[in-house]
């Protein structure tokens, strides 16, 4: 048997502690930190506050560790393995608090991140009543930031939180607890946008993602603040580690697993499947190109503003989710071709099409615009495929006037105005607007399937 090679060149690991307790569901606690310090890159290592007996929907016992247990495992990994970041989760009671407070300051330990759990998704209390007090006193003065939400925020600094005035209040207040800094998390507020409110002592920071409407949200918590650690440990300074684990929730939950009967776990490899869903997009407008350039007849069926063909990511909502053709499929005397490869956000137009569209259908996630003829509709008709269309004179005068809203607003009513899941959306144009018909498919091989129908 081989044996490993020594002074290997890969680089030595950004090893993170977490300091939790464990859930037995495998939605927050250790579980998610352990891999979301994973795959985020990081080597993690735990201490284990508690055991809990709880699933999606509650939290239905719990077990703490004795504190001078705690304290060892915190030893075991301090006297033998580097520690560049580490993270406090469920910490249960005072003498959990103050062993984990003595094990943090005796071995030093940077980066920590206190997340102070107070309650469960499912309203179970996970801190008793006099551990507040030794968390603010003993824990908060050895972090460089606590990560409340509003419910703890409120409750920490003793005032409101409704208004960002009062948040940054709050955040004040709690900043004079001891932390280095100070993020309270907006994802309990209500709005469109979940905003985060950073402040390092001297400045605030705000931090905003899309709010969305899911209740598989269990683990949120847990993983920010993982994923803040991680960052730390790979170098990252305070306000860009904020940002990145941001951005890691953001995707977690928008692809958060619908698993249980309650409140389902936020997904830690969304990060990583997004970059493997984005070449597979890209990948798949590739291969339609080389399609749509190796067959000339299409050429008949360019409308005079060019073609393009898009393709969403899987719950896509902004124009940066979706690709398309940068300068758009043109035609050429011996066929259509395409001017650079496919990028996302490349086109406005045909995003606002797909997006609209997904909104009704979200399997709807590619398109292309095609010349609209009476002989295409006619033609699409005998062929079986569903066709819905809306008139461009009834555009409202504040669509018209809001710069490209067109599209979306009649894919809109086109949609609305049929039960069927439509294959084609066609408009017959307006002064200084082509008439147009749009094919749209779950993916560009459907798109072209349906396309080559109407050649």
């Amino acid at each position: 048997m081989r044996k490993p090679e020594t002074g290997s060149a890969l680089p030595e690991p950004r090893c993170v502690l977490t300091i939790a307790g464990s859930d037995s569901g495998g939605g927050a606690g250790i579980q998610a930190d352990l891999k979301t310090i994973t795959v985020l890159g990081g080597f993690g290592m735990s201490a284990i506050t508690a055991l809990t007996a709880q699933n999606t929907q509650e939290v239905q016992a719990i077990q703490a560790v004795p504190p001078d247990f705690v304290l060892r495992q915190i030893e075991a990994v301090a006297t033998d393995l580097p520690i560049h970041a580490a993270k406090t989760g469920m910490l249960a009671n005072r003498e959990v608090v103050e062993a984990v407070s003595q094990g943090i300051g005796r071995f030093q330990i940077p980066n920590l991140v206190v997340d102070p759990v107070f309650i469960s998704k499912g309203g179970h209390p996970l801190l008793e009543e006099d551990a507040v007090e030794a968390m603010t006193r003993s824990l908060f003065p050895l972090a460089r930031l606590i990560t409340p939400n509003l419910h703890e925020a409120r409750i920490l600094s003793g005032t409101g939180v409704d208004s960002e005035e009062e948040r940054r209040e709050a955040a004040r207040r709690l900043h004079g607890m001891g932390p280095n800094a100070v993020l309270i998390k907006g994802g309990h507020g209500e709005g469109p946008e979940a905003e985060d409110l950073l402040f390092d002592g001297s400045a605030f920071h705000t931090y905003s993602g899309p709010r969305f409407d899911t209740p598989h949200t269990h683990g949120t918590g847990c993983t920010l603040s993982a994923a803040i650690a991680t960052f730390l440990a790979k170098g990252l300074d305070l306000a860009e580690a904020v940002e990145e684990a941001k951005r890691f929730i953001t995707e977690a939950i928008r692809f958060s697993f619908p698993l249980g009967k309650g409140h389902g776990p936020t997904n830690h490899y969304a990060a990583g499947l997004g970059n493997v869903e984005r070449d597979r997009v890209l990948s798949a407008l590739v291969r339609a190109a080389t399609t749509i350039q190796e067959t000339p007849s299409l050429t008949k069926l360019a409308p005079e503003v060019q073609s393009n063909l898009g393709y969403a990511l899987p719950r896509a909502t902004t124009h940066d989710e979706v690709a398309a053709f940068p300068g758009r499929i043109i035609r050429l005397p011996d066929g259509l071709t395409t001017i650079r490869p496919p990028a996302f956000g490349a086109s406005r137009h045909i995003a606002n099409v797909i997006l609209a569209a997904m909104q009704y259908h979200p399997q709807l996630r590619s398109t292309m615009n095609i010349r609209f003829s009476e002989a295409v509709l006619q033609k699409a008709k005998e062929k079986g495929l569903a066709v819905a269309g809306f008139d461009r004179t009834k555009e409202p005068k504040e669509v018209k006037e809001r710069e490209g809203s067109s599209l979306e607003w009649g894919t809109g009513e086109a949609m609305r105005g049929t039960s069927e899941v439509p294959d084609l959306v066609y408009d017959r144009g307006d002064v200084g607007k082509e008439p147009m018909v749009r094919i749209l498919g779950t993916d560009p091989q459907e798109v072209l399937r349906k396309l080559f129908l109407l050649v």
